[in-house]
């Protein structure tokens, strides 16, 4: 009864982690591929706890979540930043 719940669940996770890798790579605005990088982690996560994996999907959960949107957002921040800095020096 497990096994016959669980492949359907397995063939949804991995068949989420399919279609939203392509939607990550062909996302061109760095602010909306954070977001949509953080979606796919989720469903990354999704993924491994599905294939009982609790470590991985922790891990996961944690740098999708919080650490590369952190990232991402300071960098754009940042080249917005010099780039407002350079446009106002070239005055």
């Amino acid at each position: 009864m497990v096994l016959a719940t669980l492949v359907p669940l397995q063939a949804v996770a991995f068949g989420l982690v399919a279609l939203g890798a392509p939607v990550v790579v062909l996302t061109r605005d760095p602010l909306r591929q954070a977001l949509v990088n953080g979606v796919y982690g989720v469903s990354l996560v999704c993924l491994f706890v599905v294939l009982e994996a609790p470590d991985p999907a922790l891990s996961m959960l944690v740098v999708t979540g919080i650490g590369y949107p952190l990232v991402i957002l300071a960098a754009i921040a940042r080249v917005r930043t010099e780039e407002r800095r350079k446009e106002r020096d070239d005055r």
